[in-house]
């Protein structure tokens, strides 16, 4: 049997959370499950090694950007004529979408499996995936999403990168796709000063390359506690990977790293500073801190500039000790 599964949000963390009910169909079924997603989720970087997914098909869909492959009507076409080649029986489609339900059936995939269609204003994403499965595979899936990455690059990473199991290695998270969920760099530093006093540790600064993210990291790396950090801005997520999987735990704002750390089962300190909070504590690896002062976070919030680096501090130690 020939499975897909199709998940057309952007971004990392947007595949992540949906991978907990893509393994249930992989085990309900006994075989890996193919991917149909959009190019910046990256998947093909991070779940290459992951045993229930098979093929990534890429999406290029996106109605900002003209001349993409699979825009509009006629990419409609192209994209039924790419997934025919793979001659699906079964699909799962992580969405209410029309589109993708025409797509499935000109394709001749027989079994389609989708979330109920039109209902996308205010969907809770995570409770429509489970209702999916649950209803169809009478599956209440629980499980924490899960990245693999196999023992020999693990053990690379601690050689080449001089990872002691001695040390409290730490990933900081220290990016973000905007700039209202980055956390200052001042209070990554007034954590891992307090931290210093009381481990032995080293930092590995996880971050992209945009200008307001490298002002943070240079902000870290001049400092003088430069000496306890490595910078990973410079290697793809497939490299980081084996990186995050020998750290103890990690601190991360709302970013792709603070999704992947907790899937690497590493637990994981989410900076909720300006995004719904269910992006930091979907999985029981996610330790979420929100702003002082408020009850609850969502878009707007703008509350990077309260998050506590004592309840930081605080917060690791209750996890680690």
């Amino acid at each position: 049997m020939k499975i897909l599964a199709i998940q057309n949000r952007m971004g990392i963390g947007d595949t992540v959370i949906f991978l907990p009910y893509i393994e249930a169909i992989s085990k309900k079924f006994k075989v890996p499950v193919s991917l149909l997603v959009q190019e910046n989720s990256k998947s093909d970087q991070y779940l290459k090694e992951t045993k229930y997914i098979d093929k990534i098909i890429i999406l290029k869909k996106n109605n900002k950007i003209k001349n993409l492959e699979h825009n509009g009507l006629l990419g409609s076409f192209r994209l039924v004529k790419e997934l025919k080649k793979y001659q699906f029986d079964k699909t799962f489609i992580f969405n209410s979408s029309l589109r993708f339900n025409i797509i499935a059936r000109l394709s001749g995939i027989k079994d389609i499996n989708q979330f109920p269609l039109f209902k996308k204003k205010g969907q809770d994403m995570i409770r429509a995936s489970h209702d999916l499965i649950l209803h169809k595979l009478n599956i209440d899936v629980t499980d924490d999403p899960s990245i693999q990455i196999s023992d020999k690059f693990i053990f690379e990473a601690l050689s080449k990168y001089n990872i002691s199991k001695n040390d409290l290695n730490i990933l900081l998270g220290i990016g973000g796709s905007g700039p209202t969920k980055r956390i200052p760099a001042k209070t990554f530093l007034q954590v891992m000063k307090k931290v210093i006093e009381k481990k032995s540790c080293k930092f590995f600064l996880a971050t992209g390359s945009g200008d307001e993210e490298q002002q943070i990291l240079n902000e870290i790396k001049n400092s003088e506690l430069k000496k306890y950090c490595i910078s990973l801005d410079k290697l793809s997520i497939s490299e980081c990977l084996p990186i995050i999987k020998n750290c103890s735990v990690s601190i991360c704002n709302d970013s792709s790293f603070s999704h992947l750390s907790s899937a690497l089962g590493i637990k994981t300190i989410t900076l909720m500073a300006d995004t719904p909070l269910v992006y930091g504590s979907y999985s029981s690896k996610m330790y979420p801190i929100i702003p002082e002062g408020e009850t609850y976070v969502s878009h707007n919030t703008l509350g990077k500039d309260k998050i506590s680096a004592e309840k930081i501090y605080n917060k690791l130690f209750s996890i680690i000790d």
